[in-house]
């Protein structure tokens, strides 16, 4: 994965904006706004989502599981075992630079730098409960469609947490964006009330964690796997209290396929996908921006309403809509062309 160098074990991997930036990193192309490395964290991100879209829809789906929260807590357990032994063995580093906590410390970062992230992992663990639950209630293609309309919660985020202003094309990418989400959903056969506000609260969680990434992230003094560290600590916890309370435990040991070779395959790639797509996001929001994140979302739907009609079903076509998907398409190259050309 990457190697240790020297006794403060740095990380060769891409983890904070600022690595890099002193050997001047090159544009995408000339002219181009976004760099290169900006481009690879945008298409990393974009290729685990889809997958862990897929995945978690077979288990919640296909497989009926009925305790979205008890795959939540794996992804997190999994998550947090795998950063303390890469960080054990020196493989990586949680910090931008030099440690300031000795490597056989217990938690690895100071546990002042674990309060200030705090509202991180909060809102961390409000977004990975609500995106869990919202792929149960809707069908893969309207799901993405209606999470698509992120954006603009994430825009409205964006300006009340980093005081962060938007130009009018991109503003007017994101209105086409939403208004393709409703036009799309407008004749949804499987129309599910319950369903649909779950992503909507799905969609607000998303946004106030990308844009909570983007104002604690660059502040802290942590990389990429130093905020996932410590969103595991503070919410592995309590996702545990809730999943004990709720009685998903139990009903986890009472599930027929629970021992099913398929089954166990699908939950292990959620959980491997799950920890990928974390660091993408951290790597995505710090060197780019909330609202590229978010877009990036929308680019790679494409693909994931693809597959998810292929693989799952459940929306019959409808020109609306056909028209909808193509607006929100449409929307999201806008914006990925006024990002690149630094418009």
């Amino acid at each position: 994965m990457a190697k240790g160098g020297g006794g403060g074990g740095a990380a060769l991997l891409p983890v904070s904006a600022d690595a890099g930036k002193g050997d001047g990193e090159p544009e995408l192309f000339k002219g181009s706004a976004m760099t290169r490395r900006g481009a690879v964290a945008a298409l990393s991100y974009m290729s685990c989502s889809v997958l862990l879209v897929m995945f978690n829809k077979a288990a919640l789906s296909s497989y009926k599981f009925p305790c979205a929260n008890i795959i939540t807590l794996l992804q997190m357990v999994c998550s947090t075992c795998l950063l303390y032994v890469l960080r054990r063995l020196k493989i990586i580093s949680f910090t931008n630079s030099e440690p300031s906590v000795p490597s056989d410390s217990l938690f690895f970062v100071p546990f002042r730098i674990l309060l200030r992230t705090s509202p991180l992992s909060l809102s961390y663990l409000l977004y990975m409960l609500a995106s869990m639950e919202s792929v149960r209630g809707v069908n893969v293609p309207m799901y993405t469609t209606l999470r698509r309309t992120t954006v603009a919660f994430t825009m409205i985020m964006e300006y009340f947490l980093a005081k962060q202003k938007h130009t009018p094309p991109i503003i007017g990418s994101v209105a086409l964006i939403v208004f393709g989400a409703f036009i799309a959903g407008a004749r949804d056969l499987s129309f599910d009330a319950r369903g649909y506000a779950i992503v909507f609260v799905a969609n607000i969680t998303t946004a106030v964690y990308l844009a909570t990434i983007n104002r604690i992230g660059k502040s802290s003094g942590l990389n990429s796997f130093g905020l996932m560290w410590c969103n595991g600590l503070v919410c592995g916890p309590c996702v545990l209290f809730l999943t004990y309370i709720q009685g998903d435990l139990k009903r986890t040991v009472e599930f027929p396929y629970l021992y099913s070779p398929g089954f166990q395959v699908v939950l292990l790639f959620s959980c491997m996908l799950a920890f990928l797509l974390n660091y993408t996001i951290f790597w995505n929001t710090i060197l780019n921006s909330a609202l590229t994140q978010s877009m990036c979302g929308n680019l790679k739907d494409f693909f994931t309403v693809g597959l998810g009609w292929a693989l799952f079903g459940g929306l019959p076509f409808d020109l609306l809509n056909v028209i909808g998907q193509g607006l929100g398409f449409f929307g999201s190259g806008m914006y990925a062309y006024c990002k690149i050309k630094g418009k």
